[in-house]
C-alpha cells in the first residue's frame, strides 16, 4: 500500500533537491563504468530512485546506481559483448527477483549475513572499482574485468598520459578536500565534476561525447537461449547484491531517523524500481548510503524526498544533457576512485587486529574471492564458513557444559537424593540448543565421563529449547551404549519440541523413562539402584547357601 506523508514537506523537498544534485555526478560516472553510458546511469537513478521511494519500506532512503551493482553490470557487459538489450533484460529480471524476495519474506534472512562477510565483499567491491579506474586515470581504456585491468596495468604504466593523470587526481583531491562550509551549497563530488570539466576545456583529453536528450525509449525483454543461463545468473546476483546493499542502507537510515524499516516492503519497492529501470534503458540500483545520509541531514524524512531526488534528475536529463557531453573520462574516473575508497570498510580494517583473528581472516577471504572470483561465490563461501565457525563455537560450549558432571545440585531435595545415590548415578545436563555441531562428540563424551559402577545415566534436557535430528541420533547412540553396559537410561526435563524429535528418532528403544523434572528422575533412579542392589544381594545369598 502506497502511503505519502506530507507532514515534513519542506524538509523532504530540500533533502530531495540536495540528494539529486549529489546523485548527478555519481549516476553519470557509474553509468560510464557499467559500459552502458552516462544516460543509462541517469535513467537508472530516476527509475529506481522514484519507484523505490514510492513503494519501498524505508521512508528516508535514496536509491540509485551503486558500486556493487555496477561491478556486476560491467562484467555482464564484457561477457555479452556490449549487447544492451540483453543487459537490460537482466536488470528487469533482477527487479522481478527482488519483488519475489519481498513477497516470500526473504528480507529477514538477508539481514542475518555476518558482518565480516558483508565487510569483505563491500571492501572487495570498492577495490574492484578502484582497479577498473586506474587505467583510465593513466590515460588508457583497459580491458574489461578485474583480471584484465590488472594484467593491462604494466602497459598503462609504461605509457602514462600525465595530463589525464593530473586531471583525474585533481578531481579526486577536490572531491575529498572540498570545504564542508561550501559543501552545504555545492556537494564535493559535484564541485569536482564542474571544476574538472572547466579545466579540461583548455586541455586535450577524452570526453563523454554526444549524449541523447529527451525521454528514454522502451526496452522490452529480449530472450536469447544461448545466453539465458548467463543472464539469469547475472540477474540473480544483481537481485541479491541490491537486496543486501539496500537493507544495509535501511539500517543506517533507521539509526539516523530512530525509525524501523519494513525489509520485505523495501525489497518489493527496489524490485519495482529496477524493473522500470530495465524497461527504460537504465542500470540497476539499490539503496545508496551516502545519498541517503545527505538527504536525512538536509531535512528529508519521508518518501517524498526520494521522489523529489528522481524528479530533479529527470529535469536535468531533459534540459542539460548537452553540457554533460563535455565531461572528461578522467574526471569521472577520479570521482569513481573516491566512490571505491568510500565503499572499503576502513573502520573495520583499523580495529580488526583487536577482534577475533578468525573474523578478520574470514573478511580477507571474502574480499579476495570478491576481487578475483565472483561476488556470489564470495558471499556463499563466506556465509558457509561463518556458519560452520559459529556452530563449532556453540558445540564447544555444549561439550564443555557436558563435561561438568554435577557433584551437588542447587535444589536441597534433589541434592539429598544425589548424595544418597553417590556413585551409582551419572547426570549429564545439557545447556542451549543441541545441534549437529555437538552431535559428533556427544556420545563419546558421555561414554568417557560416566562414573565407573554407575547403574543409572540421567540425561537432563531442562535447559535445551530445541534439538535437531543429528543430536537426537547421538542420544540414540548414548541409549544403545547404556543398555549394552547394563545401565538404565533416564530422560528428564525435555519440552514438547525436544520430545517430538527424540520420539521420531529413537524408535529402536521404546519405553525409555521420561520425566518432567530432575527430582522425579532421581526418585526413579533411587528405586532402580535399590532394586538392582536387592537383586544382587539375593543372588549372592542364594549362591552362598548352596
Amino acid at each position: 500500500m502506497v502511503k505519502i506523508n506530507l507532514s515534513n514537506l519542506r524538509g523532504d523537498l530540500t533533502g530531495g533537491l540536495t540528494a539529486g544534485i549529489v546523485a548527478l555526478p555519481l549516476a553519470l560516472a557509474l553509468g560510464v563504468a557499467s559500459g552502458l553510458g552516462p544516460m543509462a546511469g541517469l535513467y537508472g537513478a530516476i527509475a529506481v530512485g522514484f519507484f523505490a521511494a514510492l513503494f519501498g519500506g524505508t521512508p528516508a532512503q535514496i536509491s540509485g546506481p551503486t558500486g556493487p551493482m555496477v561491478v556486476v553490470l560491467a562484467g555482464l557487459f564484457a561477457s555479452l559483448s556490449g549487447d544492451a538489450s540483453l543487459i537490460f533484460t537482466a536488470v528487469i529480471l533482477a527487479g522481478i527477483f527482488q519483488i519475489v524476495f519481498g513477497v516470500l519474506g526473504v528480507g529477514q534472512y538477508i539481514r542475518l549475513v555476518p558482518y565480516p562477510v558483508i565487510s569483505g565483499f563491500m571492501s572487495g567491491i570498492g577495490a574492484i572499482i578502484i582497479i577498473l579506474q586506474i587505467g583510465r586515470l593513466l590515460g588508457h581504456e583497459p580491458p574489461g574485468g578485474t583480471i584484465g585491468a590488472l594484467t593491462y596495468l604494466p602497459t598503462a604504466l609504461a605509457d602514462i598520459d600525465f595530463i589525464t593523470l593530473a586531471l583525474g587526481l585533481g578531481t579526486l583531491v577536490i572531491a575529498y578536500k572540498w570545504p564542508p562550509s561550501l559543501g552545504k551549497f555545492v556537494p564535493g563530488a559535484l564541485a569536482a565534476l564542474i571544476i574538472g570539466t572547466l579545466v579540461s576545456l583548455a586541455l586535450s583529453v577524452p570526453v563523454l561525447g554526444d549524449i541523447p536528450t529527451g525521454l528514454p525509449s522502451l526496452h522490452l525483454p529480449v530472450f536469447d537461449q544461448s545466453k539465458a543461463l548467463l543472464i539469469l545468473e547475472a540477474a540473480f546476483i544483481l537481485a541479491v547484491l541490491g537486496a543486501i546493499d539496500s537493507l544495509l542502507t535501511s539500517l543506517v537510515a533507521d539509526n539516523m531517523t530512530r525509525s524501523r524499516h519494513d525489509s520485505n516492503k523495501e525489497l518489493i519497492g527496489q524490485g519495482i524500481g529496477n524493473t522500470f529501470a530495465g524497461l527504460i534503458g537504465g542500470i540497476a540500483g539499490a539503496g545508496a548510503t551516502m545519498r541517503t545520509v545527505v538527504n536525512i541531514r538536509s531535512g528529508g524524512k519521508y518518501n517524498i524526498s526520494g521522489m523529489t531526488h528522481a524528479l530533479v534528475l529527470l529535469a536535468i536529463v531533459l534540459g542539460l544533457s548537452p553540457l554533460a557531453a563535455q565531461i572528461p573520462h578522467a574526471v569521472l574516473a577520479g570521482i569513481l576512485v573516491k566512490v571505491g575508497l568510500d565503499i572499503i570498510d576502513w573502520s573495520y580494517l583499523k580495529r580488526a587486529h583487536k577482534g577475533p583473528r578468525w573474523d578478520f581472516a574470514l573478511m580477507l577471504m571474502v574480499l579476495g574471492l570478491t576481487v578475483f572470483v565472483d561476488l556470489i561465490t564470495a558471499v556463499g563461501v563466506g556465509v558457509v564458513f561463518a556458519a560452520l565457525a559459529y556452530v563449532k563455537q556453540i558445540a564447544k560450549l555444549q561439550i564443555e557444559e557436558l563435561n561438568k558432571i554435577p557433584e551437588s545440585l542447587n535444589d536441597p531435595a534433589e541434592n539429598e537424593l544425589l548424595e544418597s545415590l553417590k556413585d551409582k548415578v551419572s547426570i549429564f545436563s545439557f545447556g542451549g540448543p543441541l545441534s549437529f555441531g555437538a552431535a559428533a562428540d556427544l556420545g563419546h563424551h558421555v561414554r568417557e565421563r560416566v562414573k565407573p559402577g554407575s547403574k543409572v545415566t540421567i540425561l537432563d534436557f531442562s535447559r535445551v529449547p530445541l534439538m535437531d535430528v543429528s543430536a537426537a541420533m547421538a542420544v540414540d547412540t548414548v541409549t544403545s551404549d547404556a543398555l549394552a553396559a547394563g545401565r538404565q537410561l533416564v530422560i528428564c526435563g525435555a519440552n514438547d519440541e525436544v520430545n517430538k524429535v527424540l520420539e521420531g528418532v529413537n524408535e529402536a528403544h521404546p519405553g525409555i523413562p521420561n520425566f518432567a523434572t530432575l527430582h522425579e528422575a532421581l526418585l526413579f533412579a533411587k528405586k532402580q539402584v535399590a532394586g538392582t542392589e536387592s537383586a544382587s544381594a539375593s543372588s549372592f545369598q542364594t549362591a552362598t547357601q548352596s
